[in-house]
C-alpha cells in the first residue's frame, strides 16, 4: 500500500523566517551592544594579526590560484592579498580563529561569535570597493558593527537551548547560519532570497566535531570557522543569483534537518533576537586557552604566585584536583600523549601545567618548541599526570544559569609536605561581570598585536580610528581595512 506524500510546497519554517526578519529589519538600539562590538572588532582583528606569525596558519591563506588578484576585491588585514569575497572570508575567518583567542559564547552549545567577522568584513569591504569604482557610496563601519551584533545574536540565541555537539556536530554550523543571514542583508537580498540562503545553510552538510576531540584533535579546528563563514558568503551569493531554497529544510518529515540530524527534536528558544549576546559575550583577554579552562588558568597563576612567595615551586606538588563544570570534563579533560598544538590548547591539564611551572601561558607554549623540548616536555607531562578533574555540580548549574553564566574552576594543590593551596575563580577576566577590569587589558592586548605587524605611525593611525567609536562608525569600510595593510 503506497504512502501518499503531498508535493505542495509548504510555507517557510518559522526558524528561517524569524532569522531573516531579524537580520533584515531589526533596528539595534543598544548603546552597550555597539560599545561591546567596537571592542570586539579590535580584539578579533588583533587575534588575526597574531596568528600571522604562525606558518601553519599562513600556509592556508591567499588566493586559490597563487598570484590571483581580484580587482576591487576584499583585502585581508595584515597581508597583501586582494581576493574574491568567498576566499577573503576564509582567510580572515581562519586567522581570527587560529589561536583560539577570540571571543566565546557558552550555553547548551558553545562557540565564538566573532568568527562571523570573516564573512562580514570580506563582503562589506568588497561591496565598498566595488561601489566606489562605480561612483557610489561605500558601506560604513557602523554597518559592520551592526552586522556583528546581529550575527552574535543569531548564533548565540540558537546556542542557548540547542546542543549541536551532543549530536556530533561542530558549533561552526551556527557560524554558517549567522553569517549567511547578515551577509544576505549586506548584499541587499530580499526576504525571500534571504530565507532561501538560510535554507541552503541548513541543508548543507555540517562539520563533525571529530577534529576537536581525542584521539583525532587537529588543526582543522583552527580553520573550520573560516570554512563556515566563507561557505555562508558563497550560499548568499547563490541566493542573490536566483538559486531556489527549501522552505521546510528543518521540519520536512524524514528528510529535514530535525529528523536527519537532530534526533527528531525541534529547536528550542529561550528569548527573542535582540542584542543580548553581544552585550554578554565573553572575551579571551589574558590567555589563549579554550574558554572552559580560562578560570583554571587564572587560578593556576594565583597558585604559582603563592608558591613563589613561599619559596616553593611546582616540583614540590604531589597532587592537583581540578573541580570544574561538566562541559570542561566533556571537552578538555584529556590524558595521554598530546601530538600537536591543537591537541594541547584543548587539554585543561596542559593549560594548568604551563602556568604552574612557568608563571605564563602564551600561544607559543602550545608549540613543539616547548611541549617537545627535552627538558620542559617531561616536566609538563609529569605535572599533568598528577591532575584529576572532578565535576562540581554547583559549577555546572551556575554555568547554565542565564543570570550567572559563570565558568568556574577550583584548583586544590597538595604539596609533598601535606599542605594545601586552594584557589577558585568563578568568572574569567573577559566576563561581563568583570568588564570594567577587563577592557583596559583588552585594549592593551590589541596594542600588543598591532606592534607585531606595523610600524609606530601605522599603529597610531589604527588606534585613533578604532578607539573613537563615533569616528569608527563613520569611517568607510575600505578605508578602515586599508589601515591594516602592510
Amino acid at each position: 500500500m503506497s504512502s501518499h506524500i503531498s508535493n505542495e510546497r509548504p510555507a517557510p519554517d518559522k526558524v528561517l523566517t524569524d532569522i531573516a526578519d531579524y537580520a533584515l529589519n531589526y533596528k539595534v538600539e543598544s548603546e552597550r551592544a555597539y560599545v561591546t562590538a567596537q571592542h570586539c572588532l579590535m580584539d578579533t582583528l588583533g587575534c588575526g594579526l597574531e596568528a600571522l606569525e604562525y606558518p601553519a596558519c599562513t600556509k592556508l591563506m591567499g588566493p586559490i590560484v597563487p598570484g590571483t588578484v581580484v580587482p576591487n576585491g576584499a583585502r585581508v588585514p595584515g597581508t597583501s592579498y586582494q581576493l574574491d569575497p568567498v576566499q577573503a572570508a576564509f582567510n580572515i575567518g581562519a586567522m581570527i580563529r587560529w589561536l583560539d583567542f577570540n571571543d566565546t559564547w557558552l550555553a547548551a552549545e558553545w562557540g565564538h561569535p566573532s568568527d562571523n567577522l570573516g564573512g562580514i568584513l570580506a563582503v562589506a569591504d568588497w561591496l565598498s570597493r566595488t561601489a566606489i569604482a562605480e561612483g557610489q557610496s561605500p558601506l560604513l563601519m557602523r554597518d559592520v558593527l551592526t552586522a556583528m551584533i546581529k550575527a552574535h545574536e543569531i548564533q548565540g540565541c540558537i546556542a542557548l537551548e540547542n546542543s549541536f555537539n551532543k549530536v556530533g556536530f561542530d558549533h561552526v554550523v551556527l557560524v554558517k547560519v549567522a553569517s549567511t543571514a547578515v551577509v544576505s542583508q549586506l548584499l541587499g537580498l530580499t526576504r525571500e532570497q534571504t530565507i532561501n540562503a538560510l535554507s541552503l545553510a541548513w541543508v548543507d552538510g555540517q562539520s563533525l566535531r571529530t577534529y576537536r576531540h581525542a584521539p583525532n584533535t587537529g588543526s582543522r579546528k583552527s580553520w573550520a570557522a573560516g570554512d563556515a563563514t566563507s561557505r555562508a558568503v558563497r550560499l548568499a551569493l547563490m541566493a542573490r543569483a536566483g538559486e531556489m531554497g527549501y522552505p521546510s529544510a528543518l521540519t520536512a518529515k524524514t528528510w529535514g534537518f530535525y529528523d536527519v540530524s537532530f534526533r527528531g527534536q525541534e529547536f528550542k528558544f529561550q528569548r527573542a533576537y535582540g542584542s543580548y549576546v553581544m552585550e554578554n559575550v565573553l572575551f579571551k583577554i589574558s590567555y589563549p586557552a579554550e574558554f572552559h579552562a580560562q578560570t583554571a588558568v587564572e587560578a593556576a597563576m594565583k597558585v604559582f604566585a603563592r608558591l613563589q612567595a613561599a619559596g616553593k615551586s611546582a616540583s614540590e606538588i604531589r597532587r592537583i584536583t581540578i573541580r570544574t563544570h561538566e562541559a570542561c570534563l566533556r571537552i578538555i579533560d584529556k590524558r595521554g600523549p598530546l601530538t600537536n598544538p591543537a591537541d594541547r590548547d584543548h587539554c585543561v591539564q596542559y593549560m594548568v601545567a604551563i602556568p604552574l611551572l612557568f608563571g605564563r601561558l602564551t600561544a607559543a607554549d602550545y608549540e613543539d618548541d616547548v611541549a617537545a623540548h627535552p627538558d620542559l616536555g617531561p616536566r609538563i607531562d609529569a605535572l599533568r599526570a598528577k591532575m584529576e578533574c572532578v565535576e562540581n555540580p554547583a559549577f555546572t548549574a551556575d554555568y547554565h544559569d542565564p543570570e550567572k553564566r559563570s565558568i568556574a574552576n577550583t584548583l586544590v594543590v597538595e604539596l609533598n609536605d601535606g599542605s594545601l593551596i586552594e584557589e577558585t575563580v568563578e568568572y574569567p577576566i573577559g566576563h561581563r561581570r568583570r568588564r570594567e577590569e577587563g577592557l583596559p587589558l583588552l585594549i592593551e592586548k590589541f596594542k600588543i598585536n598591532l606592534r607585531r605587524r606595523f610600524p609606530e605611525k601605522q599603529q597610531q593611525r589604527i588606534l585613533a580610528a578604532s578607539l573613537d567609536r563615533g569616528r569608527l562608525e563613520q569611517t568607510p569600510v575600505n578605508e578602515y581595512v586599508d589601515l591594516y595593510l602592510p
